[in-house]
């Protein structure tokens, strides 16, 4: 567990990295700008991953669902949204706000799911991160 809770972990702390690099990019150029740029580096640093690793490609496209490949658009929303909020509401702000959504979100696709777990401490959790976000706001 602590293996994956510490991976977890990096990926929050790449992520926060990632805003402040494209929202510092945004401010230069353009939030589009910025999010096109993110992503035709990605590509190419997944690509070049894939081949090295191998294992790239879908195995049958025909078996995936249409609604499986809406990550990559959802993506795109997710990197340009956050480059232009950076330079309006700062950081931390955005930082909060996405992770209030991500939680909402969490929650409610759990309950949808059913996935194990207490409720309770999840909306705990989930009104913990709106107290903070409220807190840096005042």
């Amino acid at each position: 567990m602590i293996l994956f809770s510490s991976l977890a972990l990096l990926a929050g702390i790449l992520v926060s990295l990632s805003r402040q690099i494209n929202g510092r990019l945004a401010v230069s150029t353009s939030p589009l700008r910025a999010s096109l740029w993110n992503h035709v580096v990605g590509l190419a640093v997944l690509t070049l991953v894939g081949l090295v690793l191998g294992g790239l490609l879908p195995p049958a496209d025909a078996e995936i669902p249409w609604w499986a490949w809406l990550g990559g658009p959802l993506g795109v929303v997710f990197v340009a949204s956050g480059s232009w909020l950076i330079a309006r509401i700062g950081a931390a702000n955005t930082a909060l706000l996405v992770i209030a959504g991500q939680m909402v979100t969490g929650v409610l696709l759990d309950l949808i799911t059913g996935a194990p777990g207490p409720l309770g401490g999840r909306v705990l959790g989930v009104g913990l991160i709106l107290v903070g976000m409220a807190l840096t706001r005042r």
